[in-house]
């Protein structure tokens, strides 16, 4: 049995991934859960999973571990370092993942990657501690590319990563300022957690992804492209220096890159998912990228090239304004802005340690409130 630690584990890749691990139980072994401010629902995997280790934000850790005898708690870096775990599920979100990701990088444990905001904030740091094939990508979209990539030698001539568009694709430029969080949480294909839901519809976690894709594939930035794909059937598409193009083609469902990275390197089949009918789908449609609707994508794009800690600064600023935008304390319009004002304003540093990395981070929090106001 492959022995798991889940952390994130009642956020929504979390729920997942023990949808999975439920569906197969002779397959895996929980031995860690991790959630964050939802202690019911982690005392409900904890009563179901019966890991020996569990966390949360707060106190509330200690008394679920105290309902179940065996458990107890640890921190998530304790967790994913344990000798009697083989895979870390990280499934955080924002700079939660980083120290985790880190701590079982150093102990060579494999290390299943659905928080891109991690890799956006130190790529260069977490790719020079990984081994090949320790880092296993969960987004839909970096793994379609390992997927595409998998058995190929030859050297890649451009990435291609498709986007929905997300729910304002074509709503009027001019009705913009009024987008309410509501809409901005109603994404037109995939059902994903508050956070990654906004930045989709900014574009933001588009940039992410192309950041992110950068690190772990090791590709030029000026070889990954991005088209706007409304059926999300299509998740990302590689070609290769003869002129050949491999994509992967599923339903928008992060079941399947979960299990596919959980199981690998095999693929099992399971009957709890659907299935791809390109009859009923009856057509694939693609366009350009209007970069004057998403202006995150091209700020996120511009700091990334910048390098150093302004992409920690940048993932950083962008949390804190989706909250405040979630939380009606922000403007749609103004989530931009606000990341831009913040990123202008930062000092970088080398990002050559997890120190100056974390450093960035806490900063560009603390300036993302002052210049807010609130």
């Amino acid at each position: 049995m492959k022995r798991i630690t889940v952390l994130g584990s009642t956020g929504s890749i979390g729920r997942q991934t023990l949808h999975i691990v439920r569906s197969f139980p002779e397959e895996f072994n929980v031995v860690g859960l991790a959630g964050w401010s939802n202690v019911e629902l982690l005392r409900e995997q904890v009563q179901e999973f019966r890991p020996k280790y569990v966390w949360c934000q707060g106190s509330g850790a200690k008394d679920v571990a105290s309902e179940l005898p065996g458990c107890s708690v640890a921190t998530m870096e304790e967790m994913a370092c344990h000798q009697d775990v083989d895979l870390v599920m990280v499934a955080t979100t924002g700079k939660a993942g980083l120290t985790p990701i880190i701590a079982a990088l150093r102990a060579s444990k494999t290390v299943a990657l659905a928080n891109k905001e991690a890799v956006v904030m130190a790529g260069e740091l977490i790719t020079q501690e990984a081994s090949p094939g320790q880092l296993l990508p969960v987004d839909s979209e970096p793994s379609a590319i390992w997927q595409c990539l998998r058995g190929e030698e030859n050297d890649v001539a451009n990435l291609i990563i498709t986007a929905s568009g997300g729910p304002f694709r074509t709503r009027p430029l001019s009705e913009m300022a009024s987008v309410t969080p509501e809409e901005a949480l109603r994404h037109p294909t995939w059902q994903m957690g508050k956070k990654i839901t906004i930045d989709s519809s900014t574009l933001m976690n588009k940039a992410f992804e192309v950041i992110e894709s950068h690190w772990l594939f090791n590709v030029a930035w000026d070889k990954i492209n991005v088209v706007v794909h409304p059926q999300s059937i299509v998740h990302s598409l590689v070609e290769f220096q003869d002129g050949s193009v491999k994509a992967q083609l599923s339903p928008p469902d992060m079941g399947l890159p979960i299990q596919y990275a959980l199981f690998h390197p095999r693929r099992v089949p399971n009957n709890f998912r659907a299935t791809l009918n390109l009859v009923e789908i009856a057509a694939l449609t693609f366009e350009s990228l209007e970069i004057q609707r998403y202006p995150c994508f091209n700020i996120a794009l511009d700091v990334a090239h910048a390098g150093g800690t302004y992409p920690a600064a940048l993932s950083a600023a962008d949390e804190v304004a989706v909250n405040m935008f979630l939380q009606g304390r922000l403007g749609f319009l103004d989530i931009p802005y606000l990341v831009e004002d913040v990123v202008s304003q930062h000092s970088p540093g080398s990002a050559h340690s997890l120190e100056e990395i974390l450093n960035a981070d806490t900063w560009a929090r603390r300036r993302a409130v002052e210049l807010a106001g609130n």
